[in-house]
């Protein structure tokens, strides 16, 4: 197939990667990429965000498959361009897309469907904001409604922080107050058709800046795949995996069938595991980062496969997604001051040297060639990807590579995957 990617991060580069290792050899393409996805795939000059570009594109060039990576496209109503033309998308029309360019859409179909979520309340101005934080106590939880890259939320038992971070967003629209809301996360990713759905296996990644949890919140320091702890409450993957189908997933893709928006493409679940049970955190509308690097990589069923089968309606026939049993862990490699105010343009070195450590590869999320080599071009920079049979040896190699790169002033978390092992 003639397939085309929409992205410049790590996340399309994890997709590139696994649609290279297929036994069938496909031609992809990639828009605009980054000097990592350029090294796997042809980069053409599009537009991502511009529907009858995109869309032109595709019909110009007899593209059999357009995956849209990042939120951006979806909410700006690519999908819907490709397919009133024709072409298989994976990715949500912007309807649907709302799942995740509004924390209240969100919220209102999950109420709709019976899916159980935190308490919440939409706030418009200063004094709601003021008056819900008191309603709900500490600690606060505050997101901003529309899309922030990763960085719209704060938890924080400072209810000053919370207001001045309500403050920052109020000028584009409400803001959402939320529950605090206690347990480990779990991010578990939905293939859709619209009609049926299809999980793949489940991951945690890891939000704040620093070890221990500390620091502020960014889009992501790293994750691993498959959760061995899920067994101690629900006896397996398996069966955690039924149990947010039946009472999550497919709740979901119904009630926006039912509203006129049917959902296909990458549904993500951002979940806490609570002590009264499973509950929605967040919805996303496409594959998160960096989750899809420890996932992706496991994934043993061809991903084209999977993919053109949720964009032409016909998952229910597609084989369920297999997973192999080694393990996968990734460490984002960061700039100095990100996520606040990262430093770019510097020069990165020892890629090469990192890629020889067995298991690893790497995904490159903000980099670009100049002379004759790479610097980096925003926060988080690349991931190291390592797999292996168990966590400590991913572990060891994935650090052991990281160890290797030279960026400076860069910062990377040390306790990844630390707590299964």
């Amino acid at each position: 197939m003639k397939i085309l990617v929409l992205g410049s991060g790590a996340r399309e580069h994890a997709i590139v990667l696994a649609l290279r290792s297929e036994p069938t050899a496909h031609e992809i393409l990639a828009a605009p990429g980054n000097a990592g996805i350029a090294q796997d795939a042809r980069i053409v000059d599009l537009d991502m965000l511009d529907p009858v570009a995109v869309s032109a594109y595709a019909i110009e060039h007899a593209v059999d498959l357009v995956v849209v990576g990042p939120e951006a496209p979806l909410v700006a109503g690519v999908a819907d361009a490709l397919r009133e033309r024709g072409i298989p998308v994976f990715g949500p029309g912007k309807a649907a897309a709302q799942l995740e360019g509004s924390k209240a859409f969100a919220k209102r179909i999950m109420e709709s469907a019976g899916v159980p979520t935190g308490r919440a309340a939409r706030a418009g101005t200063a004094e709601e904001v003021a008056a819900a934080l008191d309603a709900f106590g500490a600690p606060y939880v505050v997101k901003a409604d529309g899309l922030a890259a990763g960085k719209g939320v704060i938890v924080t038992s400072d209810r000053e922080a919370a207001l001045a971070h309500a403050a920052q967003y109020l000028p584009s629209g409400a803001v959402l107050i939320e529950e605090f809301l206690s347990g480990p996360e779990v991010s578990l990713f939905f293939l859709s058709d619209g009609d049926t759905v299809r999980a793949l296996s489940p991951a945690q990644d890891f939000k704040r800046a620093l070890d221990g949890d500390a620091g502020p919140n960014t889009g992501g320091m790293g994750a691993y795949s498959p959760l061995p702890w899920l067994a101690e409450r629900f006896g397996g993957e398996a069966e955690f995996v039924a149990e947010v189908t039946e009472r999550v997933a497919l709740p979901v893709i119904r009630q926006l069938d039912a509203e006129g928006t049917p959902f296909v493409g990458l549904l993500y679940a951002g979940l806490i595991l609570t002590e009264s049970g499973v509950k929605v955190i967040e919805f996303n509308a496409r594959f998160g980062d960096p989750e899809t690097q420890v996932v992706l990589p496991r994934l043993r069923t061809p991903l084209s496969e999977l993919l053109l089968a949720a964009a032409r309606g016909t998952l229910e026939d597609a084989p369920a997604p297999e997973f192999a049993d080694d393990v996968a862990v990734t460490v984002v490699l960061a700039s100095e001051g990100y996520p606040e105010a990262p430093i770019t343009g510097r020069p990165l070195g020892g890629l090469a040297e990192a890629a020889t450590v067995e298991g690893v590869h790497l995904a490159h999320a903000a980099t670009r060639a100049e002379g004759d080599g790479l610097v980096a071009t925003g926060g988080r920079v690349l991931n190291v990807v390592a797999t292996a049979p168990d966590f400590a040896t991913a572990r060891e190699r994935a650090y052991a590579a990281i160890d290797r790169i030279t960026l400076e002033g860069s910062h990377h978390r040390r306790d990844i995957a630390a707590r299964v092992v």
